[in-house]
């Protein structure tokens, strides 16, 4: 999709829409300041929307990100896809406007505008010069208030996001990644993969999606973070002017309790014709506004996450060749996550590479990291 690409593995873990921002906005317009001196300015609208703004005048961009907390973990059971197939429709089409209008004013100006979803939320983010800022609000605000939602647009969407669920039946990667994110969360609203089920996205009628965006897409349900070449006063006059008939209507919170923990260790093989074994294997995690968080993000880095600097590559690909690729991560979701190390094996070593896998972690836990690792990873990730 041309502004809604599908969310990648990579979009799903262990990252939130704030840290990101901050972490590309810091590394490409500040080397020098440290991140804790880059405070953002705080403030909600009258609507109800919060706002984050850090200005920011070395460049002559904006780049906006815009967060609708809904997700796919507040997907109608039955109609699972249903929020990221609302924000790969945001671009294909307004009352005003055709996705090719849309496409050509995004073009003219060269400007990014994009939408995706998350389990935990749906983001529109805007990059844009500071002097075609006024043309690109206008059309960040004409995606997000006034989708049309044409049926042809409906149906074609589908299909590619169909067709790249079928695609997926061959790729060992995302077969055992979903099977996993099953068998983790169970029937919690976690389970199911973003994008929806080959079953359940053809349930999903052009007047649900049209209800899913009246009842979510509203001001209090948003938050809004701002960085670039703009006062303060500046961002609230547009705010005013393209968000200012935005309204609030009835709405019901949505509450997504923390997922349960397994009762009892789980395996579940998928046999195909292959040579080489895919694994994934972990359990819950912590949630994003957990005290450990950072202390876990270290931690992580230096078992699997630290690409060849860290403790699984280092023991079983490179000193043992037991595993093509390996590593470990944790997806911190807002009501609760996940731990998953995973790993890619020839058949006849994968006994013996999920066990170096378990003793690792193990050793880990009993013997704690050296201080040059701490440091390590602790400079890596600043």
């Amino acid at each position: 999709m041309r502004s809604s690409p599908q969310p990648t593995a990579d979009h799903r873990i262990g990252r939130t829409w704030l840290a990101l921002l901050l972490a590309t906005m810091l590394f490409s317009m500040t080397q020098t300041a440290e991140a804790s001196t880059i405070t953002p300015v705080r403030w909600v609208t009258k609507s109800g929307m919060v706002v984050l703004f850090i200005e920011h005048h070395s460049l002559p961009t904006i780049h906006l990100q815009l967060l609708i907390k809904a997700g796919s973990g507040v997907d109608p059971k039955g109609e699972e896809g249903s929020a990221d197939l609302v924000a790969s429709l945001l671009d294909e089409g307004t009352t005003t406007r055709s996705s090719q209008q849309i496409a050509e004013a995004i073009d003219f100006i060269g400007a990014s505008l994009t939408a995706g979803a998350s389990p935990d939320a749906t983001t529109i983010s805007l990059n844009v010069l500071k002097k075609d800022l006024p043309t690109g609000m206008d059309l960040f605000s004409d995606e997000l208030l006034h989708p049309s939602f044409p049926q042809n647009e409906i149906d074609r969407v589908r299909q590619q996001i169909l067709g790249g669920l079928v695609a997926e039946e061959d790729d060992p990667d995302a077969v055992a990644g979903k099977a996993w994110q099953e068998l983790i969360y169970g029937s919690h609203p976690y389970h199911h993969p973003t994008e929806g089920y080959p079953g359940s996205l053809p349930a999903i009628s052009r007047d649900k999606l049209v209800d899913f965006h009246q009842h979510y897409y509203q001001p209090r349900n948003a938050i809004l973070a701002v960085v670039g070449n703009l006062t303060r006063a500046e961002l609230e006059q547009l705010l005013t002017r393209y968000l200012g008939e935005w309204k609030n209507r009835p709405q019901s919170e949505p509450t997504t309790l923390p997922p349960p923990s397994p009762v009892q260790p789980t395996v579940k093989l998928i046999d195909k014709e292959l040579t080489q074994a895919t694994i994934m294997m972990g359990h819950i995690g912590i949630a994003r506004g957990n005290p450990d968080y950072y202390a876990v993000s270290v931690m992580n880095y230096i078992l699997g996450g630290g690409g060849f600097s860290s403790r699984l590559v280092s023991r079983i690909r490179d000193n043992q060749g037991l595993a093509y690729s390996v590593y470990s991560s944790f997806h911190p979701l807002k009501a609760g996550g996940s731990f998953s190390v995973g790993l890619q094996t020839k058949n006849t070593s994968a006994n013996r590479a999920i066990a170096e896998a378990v003793d690792t972690i193990t050793q880990l836990q009993h013997d704690g990291v050296t201080a040059q690792e701490l440091d390590e990873a602790k400079a890596y990730l600043i």
